[in-house]
């Protein structure tokens, strides 16, 4: 079989892996000459603590599972099973770990609470105050940014696969084939389209109705830090935005200790990984209204620093970029990712959200399965 992928982000490129694997013969157009998009602005973090109950938590675990053993695979990934710590504080706070820690699936997540102390041996930058921290031991991360330079190298490695950059898929020309922005006509047996953020022009024209919006975030990255951060690290604030940690305690967080002002506005919490170099991956912030603005606002990097400083008990080192970023996320939330058959032969995947990072090798299998690759 011949496999066109169009897109060649983290969820289009291990459609590409997933055919190649299965010994089919792989055309992988991007755009870009290399990805530029969500797939490098983001954490690297392979996210299973924070995902919703059933679907969505299993395709995280296999996705998971897969990240290792692609990782052992490909080196340059960076997969690092470090896990994730969420430190909390008074009372409203620790209530929400307690109710995760309760929860039916808490042990396939890796679910532990542990005492500050335990939390300090468990990662030993964390020097500040805080009361307990919630432990996920299944939390991953790998290096986004040389990610997909690396899963290419591999794939052409295999002798199966084409890649094609600075290329626009403009037109579907029949049942398995495209037309590029140079003329050019590429045809195979299937056409899958992963298109992450970018649902203007030909998506919109195949798909007028996609149930799938768009999600601007800010982050930043600091100097090496001089010390291993030995875990990914959360706030509080990411139990409001995280579908496992609901419960009657978040309730009452959420009622009795409202977010800051800052947060609130910019609907934020902290995420914070380090990366290969010593440096921190900080964020984030949500921004669901168009247009979005072409700028970076200072105030949610100050507070965002700030509630890093007080969990590591030293200032962060100097920051070296600031970047915003955009991803595709299903209007329904529920749902792991928008799969639709929109030409004969052609198939569009998209709007994974916040979990593309995490979900996407699992993403991948489910369209290959289902496309009997």
């Amino acid at each position: 079989m011949r496999v066109i992928v169009v897109g060649a982000g983290v969820v289009g490129t291990m459609h590409a892996w997933h055919a190649v694997e299965r010994g089919h013969e792989v055309v992988q157009i991007e755009r870009e000459s290399e990805a530029r998009g969500a797939s490098l602005r983001n954490f690297g973090q392979i996210w299973v603590s924070g995902r919703a109950g059933g679907e969505e938590l299993q395709t995280a675990l296999r996705a998971r599972e897969l990240w290792e053993s692609i990782g052992a695979r490909v080196p340059e990934l960076g997969f690092r099973a470090i896990g994730s710590l969420t430190p909390v504080r008074g009372d409203l706070e620790l209530a929400v770990a307690e109710a995760a820690v309760a929860r039916p699936d808490a042990a396939a997540r890796g679910y532990k609470l542990v005492t500050a102390a335990e939390a300090r041996q468990i990662n030993p930058a964390l020097r500040g105050a805080f009361t307990a921290a919630l432990w996920c031991e299944r939390d991953a991360a790998v290096e986004p940014r040389p990610a997909q330079l690396a899963l290419k190298q591999a794939l052409l490695a295999s002798g199966r696969y084409t890649y094609l950059g600075g290329r626009e898929v403009r037109d579907v020309t029949g049942e398995g084939s495209v037309r590029d922005d140079h003329g050019d006509v590429h045809t195979g047996d299937a056409v899958v389209l992963c298109p992450g953020a970018s649902l203007s022009g030909l998506v919109r024209e195949l798909a007028p109705d996609l149930p799938v919006r768009r999600v601007r975030l800010q982050m930043m990255q600091t100097e090496p830090l001089g010390e291993p951060l030995t875990t990914s690290v959360a706030d509080a604030d990411s139990f409001r935005y995280y579908p496992a940690y609901a419960s009657e305690a978040l309730d009452s967080l959420n009622s009795g200790q409202p977010q800051t002002p800052t947060a609130a506005a910019h609907k934020m919490q902290l995420l914070m990984v380090q990366r290969s170099d010593g440096g921190l991956t900080i964020g984030d912030t949500h921004e669901y209204e168009h247009p979005f603005a072409f700028d970076t606002l200072e105030d949610p990097y100050e507070h965002v620093a700030a509630v890093v400083e007080s969990f590591l008990g030293r200032p962060l080192p100097k920051i070296r970029r600031r970047w915003a970023g955009v991803y595709a996320q299903c209007t329904d939330k529920s749902r792991v990712v928008h799969r639709e058959q929109v030409r004969d032969g052609v198939w569009l995947v998209t709007g994974p959200g916040g979990r593309g990072m995490t979900c996407s090798p699992a993403i991948a299998e489910t369209t290959a399965n289902e496309l009997g690759w």
